[in-house]
Parts: C-alpha cells; sequence; structure tokens
C-alpha cells in the first residue's frame, strides 16, 4: 500500500456534519469535503437531503440499507464503521455526511475516525450545526444564565445520575427511552411513564416542559410543545423530539465561598 512522504497512508477520511436545517447550515469546509472526497456516504434518512448532497458529488453511497428492523444497532453502526474503513484502506479520500454536528450521538464516525488514525491514514471530524445549537436559538436559552445538564433519556434511567433543578435538564432520544440497542423503538406510552416517575423524584408532576423539535427545512418553523410534566407519558412523541426541563428552583447562592471570595477582593483592593 503506498504511503505519503510523512509516512501516512494515502487513503484519508472527513466526517462531516451538514447541519440541521437543509441548505442552510452547511459549512463551506463542509462543502469541500463533500465535493473533493472520491467517495461520499451518507448517514441521512432524509430523501431531500439525499438529493441535495447527491447533486453535489456523482458517487453518493446511503449508509441507510445497513439498517433492519429488529436488527440491533450496535451490529449497524459496526457494518457502517466497515464499510467506511474498505474505501479509505482502497487509498480513497472519503467523506462521510451526518445529520446534524457528526460527533454527537454518533457512535460510527467516532470509531472510524479511531481506527483509521490507528491504521496511519489521516481521518478529520468537520463540526456542524446540531440540534443543540437549533435549541438554544428556538427557545431563547442561554446555557451560562442558569447552566444546562444534557442526558440522553434511557441513560437517565440506566444510572443513578444526580439532577440539579436549578439548572436546565435537556433529555435526548426520549422517542426510543427504555431501547437497550434492539433496533426499534419500545412501543406504547409506559416506557414514557418510567421516565416521568423518575422525573417526579426532583420536580413537581405540574412543572411544565418542554417538547421541542428542530426545524429540517427552511420554510418550517420549529416544533415547541409545553406542557406538565404529568402529561408527558400521554403526549405523542417523535423520534426527533428533545425534552427540555426548565429550572424548578432559583440558584442557592453559597455563602461559604462568596464570603470568602470578598475577603480576597477586599486583600487585593
Amino acid at each position: 500500500m503506498k504511503e505519503t512522504h510523512a509516512g501516512q497512508r494515502k487513503g484519508s477520511l472527513a466526517c462531516v456534519g451538514i447541519g440541521i436545517t437543509l441548505g442552510s447550515h452547511l459549512t463551506p469546509l463542509a462543502s469541500s469535503h463533500i465535493e473533493q472526497a472520491d467517495v461520499v456516504f451518507l448517514a441521512v434518512s432524509d430523501g431531500i437531503v439525499e438529493k441535495w448532497i447527491e447533486a453535489m458529488h456523482p458517487d453518493v453511497r446511503s449508509l441507510q440499507p445497513f439498517y433492519a428492523e429488529n436488527k440491533p444497532r450496535a451490529k449497524t453502526y459496526r457494518e457502517m464503521v466497515g464499510a467506511i474503513l474498505t474505501e479509505v484502506r482502497a487509498n480513497k479520500k472519503v467523506c462521510v455526511a451526518f445529520y446534524g454536528h457528526p460527533g454527537v450521538f454518533a457512535w460510527a464516525p467516532h470509531e472510524s475516525i479511531r481506527i483509521a488514525r490507528k491504521e496511519g491514514y489521516f481521518a478529520h471530524m468537520e463540526p456542524g450545526i446540531s440540534a443543540e445549537d437549533c435549541l438554544y436559538a428556538d427557545l431563547g436559552i442561554d446555557p451560562g444564565a442558569f447552566g444546562c445538564q444534557h442526558y440522553e433519556a434511557s441513560q437517565l434511567l440506566y444510572y443513578k445520575r444526580r439532577i440539579d433543578t436549578s439548572a436546565y435538564l435537556v433529555l435526548w432520544q426520549i422517542g426510543s427511552v427504555g431501547d437497550k440497542g434492539r433496533g426499534a423503538s419500545p412501543s406504547g406510552n409506559a416506557y414514557l411513564q418510567v421516565l416521568v416517575e423518575r422525573l417526579a423524584k426532583d420536580y413537581p408532576l405540574s412543572h411544565k416542559v418542554v417538547l421541542y423539535r428542530a426545524a429540517t427545512l427552511p420554510i418550517h418553523a420549529p416544533n415547541i410543545r409545553r406542557i406538565a410534566l404529568r402529561k408527558l407519558a400521554d403526549a405523542r412523541i417523535d423520534a426527533a423530539d428533545t425534552l427540555v426541563i426548565p429550572p424548578a428552583r432559583k440558584l442557592d447562592p453559597d455563602v461559604k465561598t462568596l464570603g470568602r471570595l470578598a475577603r480576597l477582593d477586599k486583600a487585593e483592593s
């Protein structure tokens, strides 16, 4: 296999993010990676997005066929990584385009880059606008005002996590809460009820929460629904929905530390 003068193999990998809203979020650098690649893999399920990327490159290959009903997602992701690395090992310049940000809730790009680098190939991740970025803009949230906690919804149920109710709580992938990688979302709202009961340990059931979904087309508006926590289990949940829980209490000042800092200020003046 041919290698470059620096000892790096000829094949390369760029995992790029195309953002959330079609056509609006693609950066010039991500676009150039797509246009200059030998092979482009596409990890999105939207037909309109596929047509858009296909207009940018003659060899675009969808990764969607790796998914199958009741097929473990872990197996699907491993097969995706295998397909990507096969082209890299064939000395091709490979670009893989992912929805949103390629490093957010996506195992395949991280693993592909890790293996490619280990084998001596140049591998790079180019960030994109994620659903989190859209969430801050659409809901008017400044994460620096009260702080934000982000968890995958199922992970909150599987592990004993501490929730700070004076900060925002953002739960991702609530449409598949309780799914342990079986490849299919749990049926019914019984899983959501388990989530509600977990959250009720820290929040009153009357607390208003937000179901949020970013707009994927420029002509669409974001989907924003505000409901009481107790009604979450009966809500219609889309696979792309995110649950946002605003603070339920005020920030609790640390009087002891504030006093110490005040004495330091006085000593410096």
